[in-house]
């Protein structure tokens, strides 16, 4: 569906991609595709779709200097917004303002979330993710992330991880 194809092209002409196409990423166990990147969006934001496995997430985390949005595109997902736990299903949308604690769980059937944030979160994504050689949902992890290795790279990218994925403490 793309046909216009130089990084330059993208952002001054536009661009199309289909369901399938983007940068694809194994992270955590999902399948993150950077639909627009924050090259392409001179350092505003990025959008990345993450298509995540029944009961996986993202580790609760806070960004002190981006909001993050999340537009859920299939099944069901729990997010929680410093102490708000919402349920979106398709088409329900969330929003964490910037230096607010949040996470997001998919729901039993796995699904797939739009969610937008600052170039710092796709810094981050691009270096500790593992590029995807296909479109395709990663092998599960049999085990949490390397912690030592990847919190020294959020705090690079202004990324504070709190804790594991799943519900924030409390929850």
């Amino acid at each position: 569906m793309s046909t216009i194809t130089t990084p330059t092209e993208r952002t001054t002409l536009g661009y199309a991609l289909g369901e399938e196409e983007g940068e694809d990423f194994w992270l955590f166990g999902l399948l993150a595709t950077i639909k627009i990147s924050a090259d392409e969006t001179a350092g505003r934001y990025s959008l990345i779709e993450a298509a995540v496995p029944p009961g996986l997430g993202s580790p609760w985390h806070v960004h002190p200097d981006e909001d993050e949005w999340f537009y859920c595109r299939e099944g069901e997902f729990t997010i929680y917004v410093g102490d708000a736990r919402l349920t979106l299903t398709a088409g329900g949308f969330a929003f964490g303002p910037k230096g607010v604690p949040h996470t997001f769980i998919a729901g039993p059937e796995g699904g797939k979330l739009l969610f937008g944030a600052g170039p710092k979160f796709e810094g981050f994504l691009r270096e500790v993710a593992e590029p995807a050689a296909e479109h395709v949902l990663p092998p599960l992890p049999e085990g949490p992330p390397d912690m030592e290795r990847v919190l020294p790279i959020a705090a690079r990218w202004a990324y504070e991880i709190l804790g594991p994925a799943g519900p924030p403490p409390g929850y």
